[in-house]
């Protein structure tokens, strides 16, 4: 007979104990201070040390957070966000997507789905996810699907959570637009 917690079952209670923090917000919010990291990157096969404060001196960054390279919906955000570098361009911006996998992994899935076309960043230790509040709660070394949009001066313009990949790039680059918008006006 199977254990039941106030009518449900206990794997039912911890179904929906997972995924509700999914959707929740993330505890970083606009004015916060972004934490500043180096972590080691991959852009193309190409492993190197990657440093949001030198990546801030030339413009806004959008950090994102997803949970696993190769899994269906990392992939779908991961292709989206490389179809979309040409028009982070054009805002002043630089991707970089943060997640718990390691280097090597991270080596081909920048070159398959993230298209050469950014970086990806490995933090193993989970040490970035946790600094911005983006751990899953029943999983802390993964994080959540949260993207950042961080202005030059390190405070957090933008953060957007969902665990669909379907509005991320829209939401960052709206973000982005309304932010030089209001940058050029002054």
């Amino acid at each position: 007979m199977k254990s039941r917690i106030f009518g449900f079952t206990a794997s039912g209670v911890l179904a929906i104990a997972a995924a509700w923090p999914l959707t929740a917000g993330a505890t970083l919010k606009p004015g916060d201070a972004a934490p500043d990291f180096t972590a080691q990157a991959s852009l193309g096969g190409n492993v190197y040390d990657y440093s949001l404060a030198d990546a801030l001196k030339k413009g806004p960054v959008v950090l994102y957070f997803y949970p696993a390279a190769f899994t269906k919906g990392c992939t779908i955000e991961a292709h989206e966000f490389a179809e979309a570098v040409d028009q982070y361009k054009a805002e002043g911006a630089t991707v970089i997507g943060v997640s718990h996998d390691n280097i090597d992994t991270l080596k081909k899935f920048s070159v398959s789905e993230c298209r050469s076309k950014f970086p990806v960043a490995a933090d193993e230790n989970s040490k970035i996810i946790k600094s911005y509040d983006t751990s899953m709660p029943m999983k802390s070394t993964m994080a959540k699907r949260v993207s950042y949009v961080i202005a030059p001066d390190g405070k957090v313009i933008y953060e957007y959570t969902s665990l669909s990949p379907d509005q991320h790039v829209a939401n960052t680059l709206q973000a982005l637009r309304d932010w030089n918008a209001k940058h050029k006006a002054q």
